[in-house]
């Protein structure tokens, strides 16, 4: 393995890491019915730049150590930015858990049938790919509500034609190939060769794509988030960069660009991996090496 994809398998370790940290302090704080400690309100120590302590809040003396400064609020950064990650994260495996599966079967469907079967799959995503999918997702926000679940349905059924299309396109390849063949000769069932036959041979791509709509559904979220349209109460990443644009102008710079640092990586990291997955799957580009 490349040390590139190495490098990227070990920032990828070290944001789930940061995920599952989140997902524990969440549960825990609101097992216990407390505030978050990343929701912790502390006036006094407000703007404080990287790698800074809190002043003394109580007659103890104990102070509290920003390694990423603190926010408007004095609530750390740091923290907040590993609750980001956890939201981050529910987004894109939520998203892929409804998107990938939905794409999957209707490719299946039209690929393998064709005909009316074909023209009712295509004629379903396009008129699904020509909706403006910000709108669609603010629309299932008005309904469900405001948070995490409107931002599930709203990405998650938006964005499974790009699956569908490729898984379809696939489909009709294999659906032509001598197994394929074969077992209808021998009288399998539609279902047994579509699922037990064609799907192993085209389970490459469903993982590709996870690779390439994780990331794009997490910049999604941001971009909602920041609208003011999604996760309400908790520092999502969007949330985070769009507290912190308003301080830019007094010199708060730090929340604005370790936020913009995490996005870029991780985005960076899942682009790197899907087009290595995308190199060593293919089964084109593996014959053409």
């Amino acid at each position: 393995m490349k040390f590139s994809v190495k490098l990227c398998l070990a920032i990828l370790v070290l944001y789930f890491a940061a995920a599952i940290y989140g997902e524990v302090e969440y549960h825990i704080a609101r097992s216990n019915d407390k505030t978050a400690s990343y929701n912790v309100v502390n006036l006094q120590a407000r703007y404080l730049p990287p790698l800074s302590w809190s002043p003394s809040s109580d007659s103890s003396g104990d102070k509290e150590f920003f390694l990423l400064g603190s926010d408007n609020l004095g609530r750390s950064v740091a923290l907040r930015l590993m609750q980001g990650t956890r939201i981050a994260f529910h987004v894109g495996i939520m998203t892929s858990l409804i998107a990938i599966p939905l794409g999957v079967l209707l490719g299946l469907l039209g690929g393998y049938f064709k005909g009316w079967v074909d023209s009712i799959v295509v004629w379903i995503s396009t008129t699904v790919a020509s909706m403006p999918g910000l709108l669609f997702i603010l629309a299932i926000s008005l309904v469900v509500g405001q948070g995490l679940l409107g931002i599930y349905l709203g990405i998650g059924l938006t964005t499974w034609v790009g699956v569908c299309r490729t898984i379809r396109a696939e489909v009709m390849k294999q659906s032509e190939r001598a197994y394929v063949q074969a077992a209808k000769t021998l009288g399998y069932s539609h279902l047994r060769i579509m699922f037990r036959h064609i799907l192993p041979n085209v389970a490459h791509i469903i993982l590709i794509q996870f690779s390439i709509r994780f990331p794009s559904a997490i910049s999604t979220e941001v971009f909602i988030s920041f609208l003011g349209i999604g996760v309400q109460g908790e520092p999502s990443w969007g949330v985070m960069i769009d507290n912190a644009r308003r301080r830019l102008c007094q010199g708060v710079w730090w929340e604005m660009t370790f936020t913009t640092i995490a996005i870029f990586v991780l985005v960076l990291v899942f682009n790197h991996l899907a087009d290595y997955l995308r190199d060593r799957l293919d089964p084109a580009l593996r014959s053409d090496r």
